[in-house]
């Protein structure tokens, strides 16, 4: 049987491809506004309407939140992780809280057994990173940096399967986050989180997990 023609892929899928690209990659952040709709336009080189057509299906997907007023902002970098928002995004914050606890000590202790100084450098970065947001004042820069901080934890764990689980999480995490911290930083409710980069550089699995537990655990008041 001879095969038949190759389609060519349409525009529009092109386009799709190539914002996707942009957004598992790391290039547009989570929680980033991406540019605009006449940027992509010149940058691709495209119709408004091809680009208004990917944006869309990559905002049905999960990918993109397009907010009316305001401009379309990263979600998250996979398609399953922007399942994952929509599955809990009514989620009841205490079984949240108990499963970052589940997996977050375990990663702590295994980062503490595993970690390598290349991670440490990264812990150390994404510490500084969080205390910088947090004497900022914005609280949306906060979540992100603590969300980030805790995920290179989770990558200093060396787990892949753990480390992809946790960042197709990673939007319920921040909006657990969100709510806990609140729309304005307050001096009382600061958690430093030295704790735990001490611990997993000490090679102490046990303290480290202790401390990554009682680092949510204490967010996760009944007055937060």
């Amino acid at each position: 049987m001879a095969l038949s023609s190759p389609r060519r892929t349409p525009l529009s899928d092109q386009v799709i491809a190539q914002l996707r690209a942009q957004i598992t990659s790391g290039e547009w952040a989570v929680g980033s506004r991406i540019p605009t709709e006449a940027a992509l336009v010149e940058q691709l080189g495209v119709a408004r309407n091809t680009v208004r057509e990917a944006v869309r299906a990559l905002a049905h997907n999960g990918l993109l939140d397009i907010r009316q007023g305001s401009g379309t902002y990263v979600l998250a970098t996979s398609e399953l992780a922007g399942v994952m928002h929509r599955r809990f995004a009514d989620a009841d914050r205490a079984q949240v809280a108990e499963l970052r606890v589940t997996l977050e000590t375990s990663a702590a202790g295994l980062a503490a057994t595993r970690r390598t100084d290349r991670d440490l450098a990264l812990l150390d970065a994404a510490l500084a990173r969080r205390e910088d947001a947090w004497r900022s004042g914005d609280a949306e820069d906060f979540v992100q940096a603590d969300a980030a901080f805790h995920q290179a934890v989770v990558a200093a764990a060396h787990n892949d399967v753990l480390a992809a689980l946790y960042a197709d999480l990673g939007e319920v995490t921040r909006a657990h986050l969100r709510h806990d911290v609140g729309p304005e930083l307050i001096a009382e409710r600061y958690l430093g989180h030295d704790e735990i980069v001490h611990a997993i550089r000490a090679r102490d699995p046990h303290r480290a997990s202790r401390e990554a537990g009682r680092a949510i655990g204490a967010c996760n008041t009944p007055d937060a």
